[in-house]
């Protein structure tokens, strides 16, 4: 066989070959490309989030992505807070501002002002970042707000 048979065989070759990796399984068995019946669902088609609020796993809260009325993304909750007596969850500190938590500004809202929005996969509150940075910050100490106003509550501590 000369040298330029040689090559063409193995170009026929290696042409034949490239369907069969087309179909080859991906990571987790899942069938690769395709988009037919049988097709596993891309990134983009992924599960909503559940609300964290209506979960038995509290822990999930916690990180939960919180947006402004004008539906750009404000911070994270960093914090759920309880009511010790009653041992139900009271509010939540979102951390407002900040680059990757570092210099945000925490402030805890009412339970009441979070609304879970599933197209977003996050909460929702009434009021934009601006808002939430005027407010009195909470400081993590024991309830102790470090704003010159009364905490939003009851005002026991």
């Amino acid at each position: 066989m000369t040298r330029t048979s040689l090559i063409a065989a193995a170009a026929s070759l290696a042409l034949l070959a490239t369907p069969a990796l087309a179909q080859t399984a991906a990571p987790g068995g899942a069938p690769q490309g395709g988009g037919g019946l049988g097709a596993a669902p891309s990134a983009t088609q992924t599960r909503p989030k559940p609300d964290p609020l209506r979960q038995e796993d509290v822990s999930q809260i916690k990180g939960a992505a919180v947006y402004g009325s004008d539906g750009k993304k404000i911070g994270e909750v960093s914090t759920a807070l309880m009511r010790p007596e009653t041992h139900t969850l009271d509010r939540l500190v979102v951390g407002a501002g900040g680059v990757l938590g570092v210099g945000a500004h925490d402030v805890a809202l009412p339970l009441s002002q979070f609304h879970w929005d599933v197209q977003k996969g996050g909460f929702v509150v009434n009021q934009t970042e601006a808002q939430l940075k005027a407010m009195p910050g909470w400081s993590g100490s024991g309830g102790i707000f470090s704003g010159t106003s009364t905490p939003p509550r009851d005002g026991n501590r």
